[in-house]
């Protein structure tokens, strides 16, 4: 049977990746679009026109109680994210909510433990560990074929946004957006950090967003220090600071050799593999260039059908949360946090390996027009 949607938050995020991982789904029957919902009148009548739904709910209330709503997609701006994903999560729903889970390690501690009590399931992005790129660094990692993990340098950034101010508002900032992925990446190749310090401030203190000048109240430029314990370190550049960059994304060094993440790790290209036994770089590209970040929705229908785990967990999303609110009070007294959360190790069973590859060969047979 189709799973409803219901989506909070119609903007550029849903108009765009969303939206289009909502038609393959559609397309295969698997989900529908049964409410929408947006402050923004415009951009609620779009959405709602565009799926054949009502416009005129009076609130997040009224889509999260709605009968033919399974899975609420949470969108909105940031400091919104926390109060609708616990609401969504009470009323019994699935839930995939857009990073941070939440802008306080409060909340976020009281959502992760109402999720392990709650009829829904909850996925939080970033999606990342569902890649088939990371998915293949991360057995080469635990195959030990680079051999113990002990330093790693991660980077994601642009120009910055020109169309929403909460980006640069308190709740908002470049580590939240961006810094994230790279957290999460490099916590899910080396275990939970034990301890953070950072540099982290604004560097262009004032910023043009939809023709007008804002002052930025939040973080555009971090480098943040992993530690990992042992003495294995990781570091974080990341920032609504760079203009453009080619170097890898993702760097891993081990006791006996080095792989690289090519592209982004929200849109890998391949990686590459250098082990001192062989003594040459290995290349290997892409094995699926369609795969897109909003995939964990297609996850979260498929453990709904199936009844099984989520591989991306909310107890990811915390610690990465409490990361990025300990780099910044790090970068406001240079005093280096402890970090007292988990990471768990991903898990990838046959289940979800035969489900990614039976969505990606009906993917490129439709790419091809078959």
């Amino acid at each position: 049977m189709s799973l409803g949607i219901g989506v909070l938050g119609c903007g550029s995020v849903f108009a765009g990746p969303y939206v289009g991982m909502i038609e393959r789904l559609r397309a295969r029957d698997r989900v529908h679009v049964g409410a929408v919902y947006d402050v923004d009148e415009q951009k609620r009548h779009g959405a709602a026109r565009r799926f054949d739904v009502s416009p005129d709910l009076p609130g997040a209330e009224s889509l999260i109680g709605a009968d033919d709503v399974d899975i609420v997609l949470v969108l909105t701006s940031m400091n919104e994210h926390g109060s609708l994903t616990r609401m969504a999560l009470e009323a019994g729903k699935h839930v995939l909510v857009e990073k941070p889970l939440a802008t306080s390690l409060e909340e976020a501690r009281a959502l992760v433990e109402l999720s392990r009590h709650s009829e829904g399931l909850l996925v939080c992005a970033p999606h990342i560990l569902l890649s088939p790129t990371f998915r293949a660094m991360h057995a080469c990692a635990r195959e030990g074929r680079i051999g113990n993990l002990l330093s790693a340098r991660a980077r994601y950034g642009w120009a910055g946004p020109s169309w929403n101010e909460w980006f640069y508002r308190p709740g908002g900032g470049s580590l939240f957006d961006l810094g994230v992925y790279n957290v999460t990446t490099l916590c899910a190749l080396f275990g939970p950090a034990r301890r953070v310090t950072a540099m982290v401030g604004t560097a262009i203190p004032e910023r043009e967003v939809n023709g007008q000048k804002i002052a930025v109240e939040a973080d555009d430029n971090a480098h943040v220090l992993l530690d990992f314990g042992e003495a294995r370190f990781g570091v974080v550049t990341t920032g609504f600071t760079m203009q453009k960059y080619r170097s890898p994304a993702v760097e891993v060094y081990g006791s006996e050799g080095t792989m690289q993440m090519l592209g982004d790790d929200w849109a890998p290209e391949g990686w590459e593999l250098w082990r001192n036994a062989d003594a040459v770089w290995q290349v290997h590209p892409e094995s699926d260039p369609h795969w897109q970040w909003t995939q964990g929705l297609r996850h979260l229908v498929d453990c709904v059908e199936s009844g099984t785990p989520t591989t991306t967990r909310p107890e990811h999303a915390l610690h990465a949360l409490e990361i990025m609110l300990a780099a910044q009070a790090a970068g406001a007294d240079g005093v280096a946090r402890q970090i007292e959360t988990g990471f768990p190790e991903p898990v990838y069973g046959d289940a979800l390996l035969a489900a990614e590859e039976a969505h990606r060969s009906h993917d490129r047979r439709s790419h091809d027009g078959l």
